[in-house]
């Protein structure tokens, strides 16, 4: 078990970089990230939007995010007016939070104490790799480290996966960190992926993104963008056979009462006081080319 104080020990925890982006424009600017040298974080390009045409309508390969991977996709949250998991049919159970605009559609609507717990699907639970998707709109974490989804683990202090915007943040220089629990008996059990510095993560629509092979392999996104590659060697199929309930807002020992026996509510820790919205999970590690077609597309509504 390991617990964090207000800053957490960098080689233990993880974070990714960033792209804006207008959910309400029908055509929306070219926004596209390009590397300077010597820097590892996106920036941004704004120019002008081409006339639409035949050629727009294919993406990578795709025309609509619902050919993306369909066999993978274990569980999506819209969040339009409702908590439902489009996958498996089943609802979240709300605890303070409400409806917003969102990306598509509505979104959730976080806020200080507030948060959505839902039960995991058997192929949520059977994971042995994945991909997390979501857009976020929200401002600078000030008052700790603010979750955004979690899979909690019962009897251990971090869960089974914790995405969040950590402590130190700031509106020019976002720190965002992805944990994950192999639970397989392998050394080492979890693992953190972080990036720090990374511009334009808050108070507009970006979309995040993380994926593990299954074998090694953990990657970072910001809106399409691999911001962040880690390689574990031996890190090996993941296990969540004792898996709780899945979190959007907060970490899992944050709940009320906390998710997990290992620990309660930490000073250090907070809320998502924004929105999310489109949160997809897939069993499988996406490609690079899948996940910048995912966001692109969904940009477009599609």
């Amino acid at each position: 078990m390991r617990a964090f104080g207000a800053r957490s020990d960098e080689s233990d925890r993880t974070a990714p970089a960033i792209l804006a982006h207008c959910p309400r424009e029908r055509n929306p600017p070219s926004r596209s990230a390009s590397r300077s040298a010597g820097s590892s974080n996106p920036t941004l390009n704004r120019t002008s939007a081409p006339a639409r045409g035949p050629s727009d309508a294919v993406l990578g390969g795709f025309t609509s995010t619902k050919e993306i991977a369909p066999a993978n996709l274990v569980a999506q949250f819209s969040f339009d007016g409702n908590l439902v998991d489009s996958v498996s049919k089943t609802a979240g159970t709300n605890a303070g939070t409400s409806f917003t605009n969102g990306v598509k559609g509505q979104a959730m609507q976080g806020a200080d104490q507030a948060y959505v717990l839902w039960d995991p699907s058997a192929a949520v639970k059977s994971m042995k790799a994945f991909t997390i998707t979501y857009w976020v709109n929200t401002p600078v974490n000030t008052v700790g480290i603010a979750g955004t989804v979690n899979l909690s683990n019962p009897t251990t202090f971090w869960g089974n996966i914790a995405m969040f915007f950590e402590n130190g943040s700031t509106a020019t220089a976002g720190k965002l960190r992805v944990q994950v629990a192999s639970n397989n008996g392998g050394s080492p059990p979890d693992h953190f992926v972080a990036k720090d510095g990374l511009p334009g993560l808050f108070n507009s629509w970006i979309n995040i993104a993380t994926s593990y092979d299954g074998v090694s392999k953990f990657k970072l996104y910001v809106n399409g963008a691999l911001v962040q590659t880690d390689v574990v060697n031996n890190f090996g199929q993941l296990n969540y056979a004792n898996t709780g309930k899945m979190v959007f807002g907060t970490v899992h020992f944050q709940t009320k009462p906390s998710l997990t026996s290992a620990t309660g509510s930490q000073p250090w820790a907070s809320y998502l006081m924004g929105s999310l919205d489109e949160v997809r999970v897939y069993n499988k590690a996406l490609s690079d080319n899948e996940v910048n077609s995912l966001v692109k597309l969904e940009g477009r509504g599609k």
